[in-house]
């Protein structure tokens, strides 16, 4: 593997460091995003059972924004328990907005290595093509050398979509999975909002 590394020039170790860091947010956000760790399932049933009992107190406002991501959206709505309708939704959103943001990190960053890694391969194979026929000679060149050439001029192109294919999978996987959190999380929200405004039993 070194030897087909050094062989297809220096464009590749390029591909490398992505292949690294794309590999390293991928294992981070497959822990990070685990649907109990950001929506706990009884979490919501305990802290309408906090609002009912009258236990609201900043220690509890606290721990519960230091549980989860959608602890920090109900904590929102219990710091605004007494306000108006309108007031406690907005606070809501805003706190949401700060969730959903942390849930999408480094998801730009692997959707770039999906959309640049093909592009960093391509540009590989022509590097490694100007070096391969910039080097031949006036006299000749011997074919089985240049088709040599080629082939591991191409390393670039072929790793560079190895790379890109699994790292645009998850990137739309974890898209699609913040986004599905990020709806679960309103739901639950407005479910409380409802309950504090005696609209829903």
């Amino acid at each position: 593997m070194l030897a087909i590394f050094q062989a297809a020039g220096w464009p590749i170790w390029l591909l490398l460091i992505a292949s690294i860091v794309a590999t390293a947010l991928i294992i981070e956000r497959l822990l990070y995003l685990r649907r109990s760790k950001i929506l706990p399932k009884r979490l919501l049933d305990e802290v309408v059972q906090v609002y009912r009992n009258k236990q609201i107190t900043p220690d509890v406002i606290d721990k519960l924004e230091k549980s989860s991501p959608l602890g920090i959206v109900l904590s929102a709505a219990l710091r605004n328990v007494d306000a108006p309708r309108d007031v406690m939704k907005e606070s809501i959103e805003e706190a949401g907005s700060g969730v959903a943001h942390t849930l999408e990190r480094f998801l730009t960053t692997l959707g770039t290595i999906a959309t640049l890694a093909p592009l960093m391969g391509l540009f590989g194979t022509v590097v490694g093509m100007i070096e391969i026929f910039g080097s031949q000679n006036t006299a000749g060149s011997n074919p089985a050398a240049l088709a040599h050439g080629i082939s591991v001029a191409l390393y670039n192109t072929g790793f560079g979509l190895a790379i890109a294919m699994p790292t645009l999978v998850f990137y739309r996987h974890f898209r699609a999975l913040v986004d599905s959190f990020i709806i679960d999380m309103e739901q639950q929200a407005v479910k409380f909002v409802d309950v504090v405004h005696s609209k829903r039993k």
